[in-house]
C-alpha cells in the first residue's frame, strides 16, 4: 500500500478530535461576540464566523449599496420568470418583454402585464422586503437599486428617497406616442380597463385555457392624444432612464462604499456584475444572498466573490432578516 494514501486510524481519530475541539472552542469565542439571543437560526446553517464578521462590518458600515433582484419577491408569490420556469403560458416571458412583442401583439402583452399587476396587488411584502426597508431607515446613506417592478419594497415601508426602481413599475403607464408626455404613476386599477378583467373560472396563465383576443380599440388608450398606452417598464432592448443612471453615478461619486448587498440575484449577471465592480472600486465588500451558489468558474475575475466577501445561501425572505437582526432588531409579523 502506498505510504501517501495510508494514515494510521489512531492518528485520524486524534486529529479529528483535535479539530473538533478547536472548532468548538472557536465557536464559543465567536458566540461571545454576539449578544444573547442574536445568534443566527441554526436551521439556516450559517457559519458562525461568517455571521460574526458580516455583522461586525455591517454595524460599522455607513455607505451601503444594495441590488435587489427577483429572488427577493419570490417568497411573496411573485413569479421570477427566470431559468427553466421563465414562461408565461407557452410564451418565453423575456420575449414578451420587448417593444417588438408589443408592436406585434399589444393584446397579448397587455394581458401578460395585467396578470402580473394582478398578482403583485394580491401579494404582500415579505420579511426580506421589511428587513431591507428597516436597514434603509437606520442607515441614512443607504441606496437600494431594485430590478423588481412589483412595488413590494415601497409597500414594505422602504423610504422612496433610498430606493431606485431602475426597470420601472407595473403600476406606471405611459403613452406610446413619443410626442406625448402622458404618464400615469401609481395606477393600481385592477384591471386597467374592463376588457382586461380576469376570468374567475380559470387561471389566465394556464395555457390549457384559450386566451381572449382583445381588439386594440379596447386596450388602454391615452386620455390626451388617444394613442395606445403601454406599461412604463424598461423592456429588453431599452435603456434604463438617464436619470436613474445619473443618480447611481452621483451616489458612487460621493465617497467610498463600505458594503454592497446583492439580494435575490446572481453576482455574475448583468447588471449586478457592473454595480459590484463599481462598488469594489470604491472599497466595498460584497455580501450575496441567493438560493443559487455563486459561479466560481466565471471568466471575469472581477465578478468572482473574494475571500473578504460573504455568500449566504437561502431564501431572501428568511435569511436576510436573520442576518440583519442585530442592526434592525427582530421583526414582528409583516403588515401591509
Amino acid at each position: 500500500m502506498s505510504s501517501q494514501s495510508y494514515h494510521h486510524p489512531r492518528v485520524d481519530r486524534k486529529q479529528t478530535k483535535a479539530t473538533a475541539a478547536l472548532q468548538k472552542q472557536y465557536g464559543k469565542q465567536q458566540r461571545r461576540k454576539i449578544p444573547e439571543g442574536a445568534l443566527p437560526d441554526p436551521a439556516l446553517e450559517i457559519p458562525i464566523d461568517d455571521y460574526v464578521s458580516f455583522v461586525t462590518h455591517l454595524k460599522s458600515s455607513k455607505r451601503i449599496l444594495a441590488l435587489l433582484g427577483a429572488g427577493l419577491s419570490a417568497a411573496s408569490g411573485i413569479p421570477t420568470f427566470r431559468g427553466a420556469g421563465g414562461f408565461w403560458r407557452e410564451h418565453d416571458a423575456m420575449q414578451l418583454a420587448t417593444p417588438e412583442a408589443f408592436d406585434k401583439d399589444p393584446s397579448l402583452v397587455w394581458q401578460f402585464y395585467n396578470y402580473r399587476r394582478h398578482m403583485a396587488l394580491k401579494a404582500k411584502p415579505n420579511r426580506g422586503h421589511v428587513a431591507l426597508a428597516k436597514l434603509a431607515g437606520r442607515k441614512p446613506e443607504f441606496l437600494a437599486i431594485s430590478q423588481n417592478i412589483d412595488g413590494l419594497s415601497l409597500r414594505a415601508g422602504h423610504p422612496s428617497s433610498s430606493l431606485l426602481n431602475i426597470h420601472g413599475s407595473l403600476f406606471d403607464i405611459r403613452c406610446t406616442n413619443l410626442n406625448c408626455s402622458y404618464i400615469s404613476l401609481g395606477n393600481d386599477n385592477d384591471p386597467v380597463v374592463p376588457a382586461l378583467q380576469l376570468s374567475e373560472d380559470h387561471d389566465i396563465s394556464d395555457a390549457h385555457f384559450p386566451i381572449a383576443s382583445i381588439p386594440v380599440t379596447s386596450l388602454p388608450h391615452c386620455p390626451q392624444c388617444a394613442s395606445l398606452l403601454r406599461p412604463a417598464i424598461v423592456w429588453f432592448g431599452e435603456q434604463t432612464p438617464l436619470s436613474s443612471r445619473e443618480r447611481i453615478h452621483s451616489w458612487l461619486d460621493q465617497g467610498s462604499v463600505d458594503l454592497m448587498l446583492v439580494v435575490g440575484t446572481s453576482a455574475t449577471v448583468w447588471p449586478a456584475a457592473v454595480y459590484i465592480h463599481s462598488a469594489r472600486l470604491k472599497g466595498a465588500r460584497i455580501a450575496v444572498f441567493n438560493t443559487e451558489d455563486p459561479d466560481i468558474d466565471v471568466d471575469d475575475e472581477s465578478q468572482r466573490l473574494r475571500e473578504q466577501d460573504w455568500f449566504f445561501k437561502g431564501d431572501a425572505a428568511t435569511i436576510v432578516p436573520d442576518v440583519l437582526k442585530e442592526v434592525i432588531g427582530m421583526l414582528v409579523e409583516v403588515q401591509d
